[in-house]
């Protein structure tokens, strides 16, 4: 068992995996992008089915033209607080095969994204950053804007920043700014058969 950031895991997991967690309170700083490459560098290094590194990024800077068109295409309640981020990301995915099979449909391409994801958010926490994965995203818009190919899936957004206090949160998300609990792994984990629960 281990206990940190108000959470408690059932078996002695590393800490690390306790602390990360996704606030929405972020102070509004910057962030040189010498930084957030670093943190896009561990993402990149996820375990990748065949090698195929199926994942793309496209981020956005505070302060740059780019960070206003990314906030313009998150969804309003996620513009709200998103807008104090350092950084904007969308994660995409390519959901075909290079190199083995070409344009053949990659059955594990949003899998192998959402690992590069899971190390972006722990590479976030490593570098004094938080890492909030977004789906509320306007998946139809992030296409057209960014002229993104058929045969990619635009899969989420990311808003990256330095925790802030939660006062400059709307009251709605001020109640929600609390590290998130889980379920117990006996209702997730099952040896030897499967549980629609």
């Amino acid at each position: 068992m281990t206990e940190a950031n108000s959470r408690t895991s059932e078996y002695p997991i590393d800490a690390m995996f306790l602390d990360r967690w996704s606030p929405r309170a972020f102070t509004g700083e910057t962030i040189a992008e010498e930084q957030l490459l670093t943190i896009l560098d561990a993402a990149h290094w996820a375990p990748s089915s065949g090698n195929q590194q199926p994942w793309r990024f496209i981020y956005a800077l505070r302060g740059t033209e780019h960070f206003e068109k990314h906030l313009s295409l998150l969804v309003e309640s996620n513009q709200e607080w998103a807008k104090n981020a350092c950084a904007l990301i969308f994660v995409v995915s390519r959901s075909f095969s290079g190199a083995f099979s070409e344009n053949k449909p990659r059955y594990t391409h949003s899998f192998d994204a959402g690992a590069s994801w899971g190390h972006l958010a722990l590479q976030a926490r490593f570098s004094g950053f938080y890492a909030h994965g977004m789906g509320g995203i306007k998946h139809d818009e992030i296409r057209l804007a960014f002229a993104i190919p058929e045969g990619y899936r635009v899969e989420a957004g990311i808003a990256i920043g330095r925790l802030g206090d939660k006062s400059v949160l709307s009251e709605r998300n001020q109640a929600r700014e609390v590290p998130s609990q889980r379920m117990p792994l006996a209702e997730v984990a099952f040896n030897g058969k499967f549980v629609a629960n």
